[in-house]
Formats: structure tokens, sequence, C-alpha cells
């Protein structure tokens, strides 16, 4: 018989462990992609078209060739192990949607924080926003063409971060590099929640 507990639902008698991951970034930067590239299922997407009403409010200059843009969220599932489940929720981007961004991060364990090195000013906001937050991210350089035009830890020291968080750089169509990139998130959140837990020091 088939048992439930607040982790998950049972499968063949073992455990199955189900965590909520948020990717986010500015528009334009690869999320939906990435969540198309690693979920083991169809994903649900809410892309519509670009059209002319919206050149005066989503600036393309830089990313002439997109087409679509998120316009709520993109959704994935992936399971890295038997007993461990990912739900993969991805951000609209531009900045007219960034009110929804607080109901999709409530219950993350943490974010990907994907980053195009052609507009890295446009992602200080995303950085600002789970910071201030305190929800653990890792910040992900998206690696466009396959190609890594700035090392990961120039990029780094433009955003001036904090050394603990962990960056990486991954091509967003390549769904090994961002299994990668997700299992490099799962464990910084788990050290961050261990050192949040750990008891002072007796003086």
């Amino acid at each position: 018989m088939t048992k439930t507990s607040s982790e998950g639902t049972t499968r063949r008698g073992a455990t199955v462990t189900s965590v909520k991951i948020v990717v986010a970034g500015s528009f334009g930067v690869g999320k939906t992609t990435m969540v198309g590239a690693v979920s083991d299922i169809k994903p649900l997407t809410t892309d519509a078209m670009m059209t002319l009403a919206s050149t005066n409010v989503d600036d393309i200059a830089r990313i002439p060739l997109k087409a679509t843009t998120t316009v709520a969220m993109d959704f994935g599932r992936v399971e890295l192990e038997d007993d461990l489940l990912l739900y993969l929720f991805g951000t609209p981007g531009q900045e007219r949607f960034w009110f929804m961004w607080d109901s999709l991060v409530r219950g993350a364990i943490g974010a990907v924080v994907v980053v195009d090195t052609r507009r890295l000013a446009d992602s200080f906001t995303s950085i600002d926003f789970f910071d201030n937050r305190g929800i653990p991210y890792v910040v992900v350089v998206n690696k466009f063409d396959g190609i890594l035009h700035h090392p990961v830890e120039s990029v780094r020291r433009a955003m001036a971060l904090d050394p603990a968080i962990p960056v990486v750089c991954c091509d967003a169509r390549v769904r090994g590099e961002v299994k990668s990139v997700l299992l490099t998130l799962l464990e910084y959140a788990i050290s961050q929640s261990e050192e949040a837990h750990v008891e002072p020091t007796a003086v």
C-alpha cells in the first residue's frame, strides 16, 4: 500500500522527497531553455509572441532574435535520484512581471540565477531580490552558442558576490550541464541550512 508523508509520496516502499527550485534572471537570459532542457516531462510554458505593442516596454536591443517571452512562469520536473524530485519554476524576466516573483519563490529551497555576460547589469535586480529575502542561490553564466565569453571569477568580481556563493557556467541547452547546476544548488542550500542551525558556542 502506498503511503504519503510530508516530504512526498512513496514509490515501491521508498520515500520520495520533492523540493521546489526557482530559475530566475533577467529578460532573455535562457530560463525557459534551461527548464525545457532538463525537465523529464514536457514543460509547461507561458510564452507569448513579442508584438509591436511591447516595443516601448521590453528592451530587445541586445537580443534582436528573441520572438517570444514568458508572461507568467515556466514549470518542469526532474528526477535526480529514485527518491528525489525537483520541481522547477521559471520566473518571467521583464520588469512589468516582477510582482509575480514573491509568489513563485514561496516554499523554494533556493534559486538558480541565470546571467548573460553581455548584459550583466540586468542581473543585479535578481541578485538583490534573493539577497534581501535570504534565499540561497547560485549564479549561472549561460554559455550562449556554447561559448564562455568571460571567466566565472571575472563575473564574480564584476557582480561583487559573496565568496561563498557558487558561480558556475552552463550551456542552458544541455541537459547534463543543467543537472550539474541543480546539484550545485542543492549542496549549497543544504550547507546554508546546516550553518543556520548550528548552535552558538557557549562563552
